[in-house]
This record gives C-alpha cells, structure tokens and sequence, in this order.
C-alpha cells in the first residue's frame, strides 16, 4: 500500500505493520526507556524537536501538564519524571496511547493518558501545555493545538510548542499571538523555535 493511502501518526488507528524498538535515552540528565513502533511518530529515535522543547522549559514540580499529541510519551512523562509535573498525556492515535501507557509504567511515572482529537475529550484547565504538533496533519490541526489551548489553561498558564521554521514557525507565531496577545521564541536551535505564549 502506498503512502498516499496508509494511515499515518495522526490518525486514530495507523495500518502501519507493527515493529516495536526500544529506545534507551538520557533526558534532562534522567535516564528513560521508551517503545515505540511503527505508525508513531518517531519511532526509531526521540524527535530532536521534543528534546529542544525539553531544554527550554522548567516546569514547578507538582504543576499540571496538558501533553496534547502526546505521541508514545518522551515530553509529557520525562516532565514528569525530572520536573514532578501532574501530567495528561493525549493523542488521537490509539497505539502511540498504548505505547504511553507502558512507557509510563516503564519510565516509574503516573500521568493521565487518555485519547482525545484535540480538545474534544479534555476538561478542566492546567498550568502548562506542551505540544510537539503533527505537522503533517496540515495547519488546522495546528492551529487548532494553539486556538483550544486558551480555554484549557489557568491564568499565567503558558502554552509551548515546537515547530521548525520551514514547516510554519512563522505562521504559529502570528497564532499564538493572535489567540493569546503575545507570543515569544524562547529558544532556537537548527531551524527548530520554541515559540511560548501566557494567558494574561
């Protein structure tokens, strides 16, 4: 089957043939093991983007974390791990949520993973919200991780994404700005920015 008609990462249930590996990683100096499989994104390493966003964040321990396509889990459970976040994990793609559920047990990490197509199945508000969104989902879904996260955050809260220059930096900062009244590039490295916005 070819591309152009396999499920991909952002859908609910990726036909991709399963092909597990294990990745064992160090992260904000913490040692973490993750599965990961086909039809999740990055499967056969963590994504360098992830780990900028990582780097550029401090996150007080015992602080809620929204993880919005959470994938098999490196950003919201090493949160959790080194920063001691409370941290919901979602995502729309039912095997990377199974994946995460293990990483956690895994990883010696409790977080609350649960599917969700964006915000659809997400109440309540949380200090902060991570999203390393599918660019290839196109830029509503995009613009939908950034546009929902408002009405999901408490005040101070802050909403930080990831995304590379090339595939609309620009654009989700125009976003970010328009939904929240600011937005700022807190890091930059290889084409990678780091765009974060507050709620006022």
């Amino acid at each position: 089957m070819s591309e152009k008609f396999q499920k991909m990462y952002y859908d609910e249930n990726p036909d991709a043939a399963h092909d597990l590996h294990q990745l064992d990683v160090v992260l904000l100096g913490q040692k973490m093991t993750f599965t990961t499989d086909a039809g999740v994104f990055s499967k056969k390493a963590i994504d360098f983007g992830s780990q900028v966003l990582l780097n550029a964040v401090n996150f007080p321990e015992k602080s809620t974390l929204l993880d919005v396509g959470c994938g098999y889990g490196p950003m919201g459970l090493t949160l959790a791990k080194v920063h001691g976040v409370t941290a919901t994990l979602i995502d729309v793609n039912l095997r990377a949520l199974a994946l995460a559920e293990k990483n956690a047990q895994k990883n010696g990490v409790e977080a609350s993973i649960f599917q969700s197509n964006l915000y659809a199945n997400v109440s309540g508000t949380f200090d902060n919200i991570v999203s390393n969104p599918p660019i290839r989902a196109g830029k509503d879904v995009v613009h939908g991780v950034i546009s929902g996260a408002y009405d999901h955050l408490n005040v101070a809260g802050t909403l930080t994404i990831v995304i590379q220059k090339k595939q609309g930096a620009p654009s989700a900062k125009n976003k970010m700005t328009e939904v929240f009244g600011n937005c700022e590039v807190i890091t930059k490295e290889k084409g990678y920015f780091i765009l974060q916005s507050y709620k006022v």
